[in-house]
């Protein structure tokens, strides 16, 4: 019998499950590029071995689609995004002008910094907007994260796995972080990016882009925002109430509306997930969100224990 191991690779049941369905996963995305710009090492890879200065959405939705290929799609989704990332990784250098030396852009340590910097900034922005995880759900959602952290090449065992493991890797590593020029115009793009090569239609709506942008900058560790010193201080109860009505009005809007945000192909393999869970019993009438309600999944004669069918979301 076909386990739901099989169909997707992480569970409905499982806690990242519900840190990566709530729509404030946006915000902690462009955290986390904020956050890895401060380590000199990676932010210069990603400078020079990329297109984001051009492109910044698009290196989000990538993540993204890889995230969500991680989470949502079939374990054979995953290991070919995995072994498409190393691959990536494994041919590309990065020169230091500091030394002078030429480092690999797989080597462990950056892969560790940038998975850090990513998980815990998802982590932090769902729960302080709202998601009510407790301290052992998110430990347990670090802990499942070493998995995806496997696909890129790092041993689980390597990775922090708990609440207080992270906190002391960044204890650890902060010493070595550094606002470099890239990373200065890095957060300045972000805060203010140049629309990319057929998106001029979206010039207008520019300018309702820094409240965003902003958001995601204040929502930084003080330290981080201390090292970068672009914005004037706010309160931090403004910034979580701000955090708060941010993900009620996304976690609001139709998961098919919500959607297309993503690039096709990742919301091809968010149709065939949804596919595939409705088959084996779960009410996917409102979508992978829907799922965090237990009352969808299957109950043990085989039917979602809520009783509200399993047609698939539009």
């Amino acid at each position: 019998m076909t386990g739901i191991e099989d169909i997707v690779v992480q569970t409905p049941r499982s806690a990242t499950w519900r840190v990566h369905t709530d729509r404030s996963m946006w915000v902690g995305g462009v955290r986390g590029l904020m956050l890895q710009a401060l380590h000199p090492l990676a932010m210069r890879g990603v400078w020079q071995n990329s297109n984001f200065q051009q492109d910044p959405f698009g290196r989000l939705r990538r993540t993204a689609d890889f995230v969500g290929r991680v989470t949502f799609g079939s374990p054979e989704e995953a290991a070919e995004a995995g072994r498409r990332v190393r691959a990536i990784h494994k041919a590309l250098r990065v020169r230091d002008p500091d030394t002078g030396r030429t480092h690999r852009v797989d080597d462990p340590e950056l892969l560790l910094w940038v998975h850090c910097a990513e998980v815990s900034s998802y982590l932090e922005v769902v729960r302080r907007g709202g998601l009510g995880l407790s301290e052992r759900q998110a430990d347990r959602y670090l802990a499942e994260q070493r998995r995806s952290a496997s696909y890129v090449g790092l041993h689980p065992e390597d990775v922090p796995g708990t609440c207080a493991e992270m906190a002391a890797y960044f204890k650890r590593v902060r010493p070595a972080l550094r606002v470099t020029p890239e990373a200065a115009s890095t957060v300045r793009f972000l805060l203010w990016p140049r629309l990319p090569d057929g998106l001029g239609a979206l010039a207008a709506g520019k300018p309702a882009y820094f409240p965003f942008g902003a958001l995601c900058y204040y929502s930084l560790p003080g330290w981080a925002r201390r090292m970068y010193g672009v914005l004037p201080e706010v309160p931090d109860g403004v910034v979580t109430a701000a955090l708060r009505a941010f993900r009620l009005a996304m976690n609001s809007l139709p998961e098919p509306v919500h959607d297309r945000a993503f690039m096709p192909a990742t919301r091809a393999m968010l149709r065939a997930s949804r596919k595939r869970l409705g088959a084996a019993g779960y009410d996917v009438s409102k979508g992978h969100k829907g799922l965090t309600d237990p009352r969808r999944w299957p109950s043990p004669a085989g039917r979602p224990s809520g009783g509200k069918g399993r047609s698939e979301s539009p």
